[in-house]
C-alpha cells in the first residue's frame, strides 16, 4: 500500500565558501589579489596562477600549497596600508580582495575603507562571516569553538552610509560572504563618519544580531550567483575609457535584466565581429599588386 505521507524533500548542502571563492576567481579573472586573514592559507590557495597576491596576517602559518607569485605580510592590516607603498608590489589597483582578519566590526570596517582606496569601480570585495548561526557565535569576546564575532554589522552600514555600492551576499557554508563592488576609492563617507559608526554599532555582549540575520534573509544562491553575468562585466571593466558611472549602469543591467545584458553584449560582439571583417576586406582591396620579378 502506497504511503500516503508526504515524502520529505533534503535540503541540498549549502556550497562551501571555499569553493565559491575559487570559483569567483576562475569567473573574474583578476590579475591581482589581496587577502587579509591567511591563516593556513586554504583561502590563500584558490588565487590564480596567473595573478600576483598579496597575503596578510600577523600569525600566517601556511600549510596549503600556494600557487602563482605571492607575497606575504607578516604584520596587521592597519601597519600594512599605513605603508606608503602598500600596493606597489601589487603593480597596479586590487581586482579582488577577500576580508576575513579579526572578527571584531571595527577591524572589518577598517579593512574596506584602507582596501577601497587602492581599487577601481569593478573591483570586488569580498568578507566572510556574514550569517553567524547563534547569538553566541557573534559575541565579541569569543566563548566559541565556531566564532564569527559581530562583523555581520557590515551589511547594514554599507547598505546605510553608502548605497552607492552594490552589496551582495552570498549563502554559502558556513557563515556566508558579503560581496561588495561598484567601488570609489574616492570615497571618505565612511573615514569621515567612522567615529560615528563606531559608536553606533559595537556594543557589549550579548549581540543584538537581527533575526533577518540569522534567517540568513535576502541571501543568494551562490551557484546562481556565479552564474551572473555580473562577473564578465566586471572584468571588462578593468579596460580603458570604462568610467565608474557608466559601470555601474552594467553591473544594475547584469544583476537585474542578465536576459537584456546578454543579448546587448552579444549584439555588440556581433557588430564588433563584422566591422572588423569589413576593414580587413578593405585592407585587402587596398593592398598594392606585386610587381614579377
Amino acid at each position: 500500500m502506497a504511503s500516503t505521507q508526504a515524502k520529505k524533500t533534503k535540503t541540498p548542502p549549502r556550497m562551501p565558501y571555499l569553493d565559491f571563492l575559487g570559483e569567483l576567481h576562475t569567473r573574474l579573472r583578476p590579475r591581482t589579489y589581496l587577502e587579509i586573514g591567511v591563516r593556513n592559507g586554504d583561502s590563500l590557495a584558490r588565487s590564480r596562477p596567473q595573478s600576483r597576491s598579496v597575503g596578510i596576517d600577523p600569525e600566517f602559518l601556511v600549510k596549503a600549497p600556494l600557487r602563482g607569485t605571492v607575497s606575504l605580510e607578516r604584520t596587521t592590516s592597519d601597519d600594512y596600508f599605513a605603508r606608503p607603498d602598500a600596493t606597489d608590489w601589487l603593480g597596479g589597483e586590487i581586482e579582488l580582495a577577500f576580508i576575513d582578519g579579526m572578527h571584531l566590526f571595527e577591524f572589518a570596517l577598517r579593512d574596506f575603507i584602507n582596501v577601497e582606496k587602492h581599487c577601481t569601480w569593478s573591483s570586488v570585495i569580498v568578507f566572510d562571516d556574514m550569517f553567524p548561526r547563534t547569538v553566541d557565535e557573534a559575541a565579541r569576546d569569543r566563548h566559541t569553538s565556531a566564532w564569527t564575532g559581530d562583523v555581520f554589522h557590515m551589511q547594514d552600514v554599507l547598505r546605510t552610509y553608502r548605497p552607492d555600492l552594490t552589496v551582495l551576499v552570498a549563502d554559502t557554508h558556513p557563515t556566508g560572504l558579503l560581496l561588495v563592488t561598484g567601488l570609489d576609492p574616492s570615497s571618505t563617507v565612511l573615514d569621515a563618519a567612522y567615529d560615528e559608526i563606531v559608536a553606533r554599532y559595537v556594543k557589549d555582549d550579548p549581540q543584538d544580531v537581527p533575526d533577518d540575520v540569522l534567517r540568513r534573509v535576502g541571501a543568494l544562491d551562490p551557484v546562481k550567483l556565479l552564474r551572473s553575468p555580473l562577473w564578465g562585466c566586471l572584468h571588462r571593466g578593468h579596460l580603458p575609457f570604462h568610467p565608474r558611472d557608466k559601470g555601474l549602469e552594467e553591473i544594475t543591467e547584469a544583476l537585474e535584466r542578465p536576459d537584456d545584458y546578454r543579448r546587448r553584449r552579444r549584439a555588440l560582439r556581433e557588430r564588433v565581429q563584422r566591422e572588423a571583417r569589413g576593414i580587413a576586406r578593405r585592407a585587402k582591396v587596398r593592398a598594392p599588386a606585386k610587381r614579377p620579378g
